[in-house]
């Protein structure tokens, strides 16, 4: 029996397969080349491109470094006010406020950081001034006196301040022009912290002293006074009166009424005290370089009387004479209210005025 037998030859099968890629490549180059007929065909809305956005670090501002030259350059930032100087601002708006003692708690603070603090030192005299303690005020005019003359204007302020503390003069040597034997005694009627007399219908609600440069003048001072009724008084303002003293120091050691000119005027239109706010008196204390006043002009300017349906004067300058000489130098302040004739409220400053030139509890017609 015949038998068939098949065999592969190896070089036959290699040639098979070569030829069946060839086959395949072409197919398919065909329909690739067919697709991209098709799809160039077709019309294809491009959509914008947008930009890529890439997050890229930047070197922090505060690694740059700056070069000498403009360090230099840069002002220095404005200190900040210290903790004293704080404290210190705030006693002395509560004081103009007559919170006195929220005052002095204040100063109390900054003087444990600053025990010689000429200007914490000024400020806390004052205060226990305005309220009579004069034995506080003193002590603490003398330690400023102890720090010496670099405490500056506190140092020679507390020598003025020292020299007022001496016994009440007798009617005899009281100042000409200022009220006579009938004294009132301070120390033995009561009154308020303002110096506002008990049952008195008008009282002094401030007395705020402002210096304004002037190149004419040695002092142009200023004084803003408050006057203000009692709840549910009824005023006569034809019978208020106020009275304004300025005192100096002639050549550091006496105490004199004043030589200079003084001139009021009033801030508030009416001022008759017919509602609650207080009627507020602008009075006026200047000193013109090298100038001296007559006896009588001086006790003109010194005291200036006020009535409020008078208009606002002036003194006279009067001749220079021989007899007015020394160095004279603003001291300080009396004010007085009078109500029909009867003392309602009295300030000073430096209190120490009221020792040597106490007020009358009547006014003088």
């Amino acid at each position: 029996m015949r038998v068939l037998t098949l065999s592969s030859s190896p070089l036959s099968d290699k040639s098979f397969r070569i030829g069946l890629g060839v086959v395949v490549i072409f197919a398919a180059a065909e329909i690739l080349s067919a697709a991209y007929y098709c799809i160039s065909r077709i019309p294809i809305s491009q959509a914008p491109v947008q930009p890529r956005v890439i997050a890229m670090r930047m070197p922090s501002v505060s690694s740059a470094v700056v070069p000498a030259s403009a360090r230099e350059a840069s002002p220095p930032p404005a200190p900040a006010p210290s903790v004293i100087d704080r404290l210190l601002e705030e006693a002395t708006a509560l004081r103009a406020r007559g919170d006195t003692a929220n005052a002095l708690a204040r100063l109390q603070e900054a003087s444990e950081r600053d025990p010689k603090n000429a200007k914490v030192l000024e400020e806390t005299a004052k205060i226990y001034e305005s309220i009579q303690n004069f034995d506080r005020s003193n002590e603490t005019w003398r330690k400023i006196q102890e720090i010496g003359p670099s405490a500056g204007a506190s140092f020679e302020l507390a020598a003025t301040r020292l020299k007022l503390g001496v016994p009440t003069p007798t009617p005899a040597a009281a100042e000409p022009g200022l009220p006579g034997p009938a004294r009132l005694d301070l120390g033995t009627s009561r009154t308020d912290a303002n110096g506002t007399l008990e049952g008195s219908n008008l009282g002094i609600t401030e007395v705020t002293a402002t210096e304004t440069p002037d190149p004419d003048a040695e002092t142009n001072l200023t004084l803003r006074i408050g006057v203000k009724k009692r709840p549910n008084a009824a005023i006569d303002h034809t019978k208020v009166k106020i009275q304004v003293y300025f005192y100096d120091t002639v050549d550091d050691k006496d105490i004199k009424l004043t030589d200079a000119d003084v001139t009021y005027e009033w801030l508030t239109p009416n001022h008759d005290w017919a509602g609650s706010d207080p009627e507020m008196l602008a009075v006026t204390y200047t000193r013109p370089k090298n100038s001296v006043l007559s006896p009588e002009a001086a006790l003109s300017a010194a005291a200036a009387a006020v009535n409020p349906g008078n208009k606002s004067r002036a003194s006279k300058r009067g001749p220079a004479t021989a007899g007015e000489s020394g160095r004279r130098k603003y001291l300080g302040y009396i004010v007085r209210v009078y109500y029909d004739d009867q003392l309602q409220a009295v300030r000073a400053d430096p209190t120490g005025l009221l020792k040597l030139y106490p007020p009358s509890p009547t006014a003088s017609p």
